[in-house]
C-alpha cells in the first residue's frame, strides 16, 4: 500500500516541477492535472489503508472539480491563443487589453 503513496508523491513532484519549469500554458495545464490525479491516488490509497470510503468520496469530488477546471481552463487558453497567437506564460502582459 505504501508504494501507491510513493507513486502519488512522485507524480505530484513531477507535476509541480512541470508547473514551475515549463513555459507553455497547455503543458502547465497538463501538469496541474497530473498533480490532481496524484492527489486522487493518495486519497484513494489512504481510504483503502484505513478501510473507509472517505478517500474515494473525496477523490470523486476532486474529479468533478478537475473536469470543471478542464472546461474553463481550456476555454481560456483557446481564447487567449485566438487573440494573441501565443500561450506562453512568460507574457502575462498579453492578458491586458
Amino acid at each position: 500500500m505504501y508504494l501507491y503513496l510513493y507513486l502519488a508523491a512522485l507524480l505530484f513532484a513531477i507535476g509541480s516541477a512541470g508547473v514551475l519549469l515549463r513555459r507553455n500554458a497547455i503543458v502547465v495545464f497538463m501538469c496541474v492535472e497530473l498533480m490532481l490525479n496524484a492527489a486522487n491516488l493518495a486519497l484513494v490509497t489512504a481510504g483503502r489503508m484505513h478501510a473507509v470510503p472517505h478517500g474515494q468520496v473525496l477523490a470523486f469530488f476532486t474529479m468533478v472539480v478537475a473536469a470543471a477546471e478542464v472546461v474553463v481552463g481550456l476555454a481560456i487558453i483557446i481564447a487567449i491563443f485566438r487573440v494573441r497567437r501565443s500561450v506562453s506564460v512568460d507574457e502575462p502582459h498579453l492578458l491586458r487589453r
